[in-house]
């Protein structure tokens, strides 16, 4: 199963406070972003990438994809001022119906066996995620103070990427811009179609690089990996 993906890259990564896109630090002597690219150009499956870059970025984000010899990178839309609107404006450059993925920059780890997964899935029932099961206890809280203790049995907490239909994300997003909603991820707008959501389970590693402390434990996942695959 082929698809397509969005990958925002616009973002300025304020929370990790490096005073530039979070996604050209490196890891490993790599940007995070061309390890996150790494993997989809290794996907068969994966017949094109978009991103949305800010303008201030794209020239060196080009530089680095022909540095490091990346050919699946097909496309490049603006980046918005929020999230939703960069990946709107992506969205608008595809011309084929079929799977799309959503793909944070800033993750990393994802893995080629959970996309295929995915996108199966996706092509199946329409929409599906990633996403592992909570293993914290959970609390709700209001005015600093704990009303109850949430049953964490069916709490899971949601990664990218996450895979459509194309004509029924572009629907979300038509509906979501129309009616000025902002929603948390992707999938909140397809959900408010009424569309089922079916769910993958992921891998704990494929975390999120916010804050600068992630940086140490995206440190320590590449270490166990290479320790993995010798």
């Amino acid at each position: 199963m082929t698809y397509q993906v969005i990958i925002p890259a616009a973002g300025q990564g304020k929370r990790m406070g490096a005073g530039k896109n979070k996604l050209l630090l490196e890891l490993d002597g790599i940007p995070v972003l061309i390890h996150t690219l790494r993997v989809f150009e290794a996907d068969d499956a994966c017949a094109g990438i978009i991103l949305a870059v800010h303008p201030q970025d794209e020239s060196e984000i080009k530089a680095l994809i022909e540095q490091y010899q990346l050919t699946k990178v097909c496309g490049f839309a603006p980046g918005g001022k929020e999230r939703q609107d960069s990946i709107f404006n992506a969205l608008k450059t595809v011309e084929t119906d079929g799977i799309i993925l959503v793909h944070d920059g800033a993750r990393p780890f994802i893995q080629i066996e959970q996309i295929q997964l995915l996108t199966e899935l996706a092509a199946k029932t329409g929409a599906a995620i990633i996403a592992v099961p909570a293993k914290d206890t959970m609390k709700k809280v209001k005015n600093g103070v704990v009303e109850a203790t949430v049953d964490r049995s069916s709490l899971w907490a949601v990664q990218t990427p996450q895979a459509f239909r194309v004509s029924l994300l572009k629907e979300a997003y038509e509906k979501a811009d129309k009616e000025c909603f902002i929603g948390t991820d992707d999938a909140s707008l397809v959900e408010r179609l009424g569309q089922c959501v079916a769910i993958v389970e992921g891998d704990y590693d494929n975390i999120k690089l916010t804050t600068m402390e992630d940086l140490y434990f995206a440190e320590a996942i590449l270490k166990k990996r290479k320790k993995e695959f010798k």
